[in-house]
């Protein structure tokens, strides 16, 4: 079972290391591209990029307001357009602790749920061997 798997994860690799190899041949033509219109980009930068600056910064700005007014107020609230909604404090438990507690009171085992298995696919960091 485990050889099948390793299979599909070398295919996978190979496949992921093919969309690579085109995105930078995507980049590199993009690029070839965006030259000729360079000096036009650069002149629209010049004249909207300040602007967006200044409202990104005023819109980011009033964002912490309204959440520290929302946190305040304690409830959400709405507009036409937006709404902040308030959610209340994650309760969490210290798992370790309460499987401590459990081992002499079972009754609190009713109590414990757990949710599905899953699956992450990581990038293998290779280590440079000495």
């Amino acid at each position: 079972m485990s050889e099948s798997i390793v299979a599909k994860l070398e295919q996978l690799s190979e496949m992921q290391s093919a969309a690579d190899v085109l995105r930078l041949d995507y980049e590199a033509k993009r690029q070839e591209i965006l030259l000729a219109v360079q000096a036009e980009l650069e002149a629209l930068d010049d004249e909207l990029k300040p602007l967006m600056d200044t409202l990104g910064d005023n819109i980011e700005s009033l964002t912490a307001e309204i959440r520290a007014d929302v946190l305040a107020h304690g409830g959400t609230v709405r507009c036409e357009r937006l709404q902040a909604v308030y959610m209340r404090g994650r309760v969490s438990w210290d798992t370790r602790a309460l499987d401590r507690y459990a081992a002499s009171h079972p009754e609190v085992q009713q109590y414990r749920r757990e949710g599905e298995p899953s699956v992450s696919l990581r990038t293998v960091k290779y280590e440079e061997v000495v």
